[in-house]
């Protein structure tokens, strides 16, 4: 695995943040200390004239100044985050001026990062992904571009002739059967008309009317563009991979979700994995973290593929063994993202024992439940004496 770093000094909440990538890198820290600007920071680097490029191609125009593309970029009042004296950013050894990087020529080039938002459920209007045009100039172009690259996918008929989900040709059975468990209970995602109009909907079968995008739960709201995602990232047939795609980011993966629909996703995550894409996830969701711990622990000590899908309650078919296989080989880090020191610290062993407490309380996701243990065996204690 090639070695790539970033560092970010003074932007936004940020001091100081250094990460270097696993495989798998899962952020974790609280509200508003700077893990999405981080996150789309890395795309913009990594993507620089793919995304110019689209940016041109919609009418945005930045005039080669910074603060304007962060405007464009990031959303409406982040121009300001980038200090022209005090930033810095180094990326994969080299310093970058995003005030040059912003003057660059726009060019055709295979973007590396496909970047799932935290805000995906506004990619659906009226039960249908939106356009690139349909959003103000002032969004962030993650969400945008998100929303139009499913909208591409599904306007070149995926869903049509049969259900979107469970799809046949898309995500192995388990998968299928696991999501249809803990999201789905039996309905069917269907491509519909209202008159003129594509519309996304749920039914129990295919003569049963039809139930809109706004009469669904929560949870299948923020999961159905996470499915269109994973769609677009696991082509059917032979292909294992999307283009020149390697880097995978999705940000809250979690949003409206049950912890066994958690569990499902993540096991849609070891999927990526297994198909050697990079994953980089922001989550607030101890659920998360727990199975990353978990699969540091099989790799230290050396267990068997199949343990892994112990935790996930899946038959141990022979192409889920071979995907636990390929993500046991892969290397997982964690940052925490500290409002404190505005500073990361690599809490990649989560040691529940390490004397650092962002380590041992995982980044904060574990101290509630730690605090409401200690709190009540002292009151049972209490009680006997």
């Amino acid at each position: 695995m090639a070695q790539t770093r970033l560092e970010v000094s003074q932007i936004g909440p940020i001091r100081r943040a250094e990460v270097e990538f696993g495989d798998l890198t899962v952020v974790v820290g609280p509200q508003a200390t700077g893990k999405s600007i981080f996150l789309e920071l890395f795309k913009l680097l990594e993507d620089t004239r793919s995304i110019l490029a689209e940016l041109k191609r919609y009418g945005l125009d930045w005039d080669k100044q910074t603060s304007k593309l962060l405007d464009i970029y990031l959303g409406e009042g982040m121009g300001n985050i980038w200090r022209r004296r005090a930033s810095r950013v180094v990326y994969k050894g080299q310093a970058v001026d995003l005030d040059q990087l912003t003057a660059r020529r726009t060019g055709h080039r295979e973007e590396s990062v496909f970047f799932i938002p935290a805000q995906r459920v506004l990619t659906l209007a009226r039960g249908w992904p939106r356009p690139f045009t349909d959003y103000d100039p002032g969004d962030p172009f993650t969400v945008c571009d998100f929303s139009e690259k499913i909208r591409q996918m599904m306007q070149k008929g995926l869903g049509s002739g049969q259900s979107l989900f469970p799809h046949s040709g898309r995500l192995k059975s388990q998968l299928r059967d696991s999501l249809n468990d803990t999201l789905f209970l039996d309905f069917q995602l269907h491509v519909d008309k209202e008159r003129a109009q594509k519309r996304l909907v749920l039914r129990t079968s295919e003569e049963a009317a039809p139930l809109p995008y706004m009469v669904w739960s929560a949870g299948q709201r923020e999961f159905v563009p996470l499915l269109l995602g994973f769609y677009w990232l696991a082509p059917s047939g032979a292909t294992s991979r999307r283009g020149n795609i390697e880097w995978v980011v999705i940000e809250e993966l979690e949003m409206g979700l049950h912890p066994r629909a958690i569990s499902t996703v993540l096991l849609l995550v070891l999927e990526l994995l297994s198909r050697d894409y990079r994953v980089c996830l922001s989550t607030h969701s101890p659920h998360v973290l727990e199975v990353v711990w978990a699969l540091r622990a099989f790799q230290d000590n050396d267990a068997e593929p199949e343990r892994l899908l112990e935790l996930f309650e899946v038959e141990r078919r022979h192409d889920l063994t071979r995907m636990a296989e390929r993500v046991l080989q892969k290397e997982a880090r964690v940052y925490y993202f500290d409002p404190t020191t505005g500073m990361t610290r690599d809490i990649s062993n989560l040691d529940p024992g390490a004397a650092d407490v962002a380590e041992s309380g995982w980044g904060g996701l574990s101290e509630f439940s730690g605090r409401v243990a200690d709190v009540v065996a002292d009151v049972v204690a209490r009680a006997g004496v």
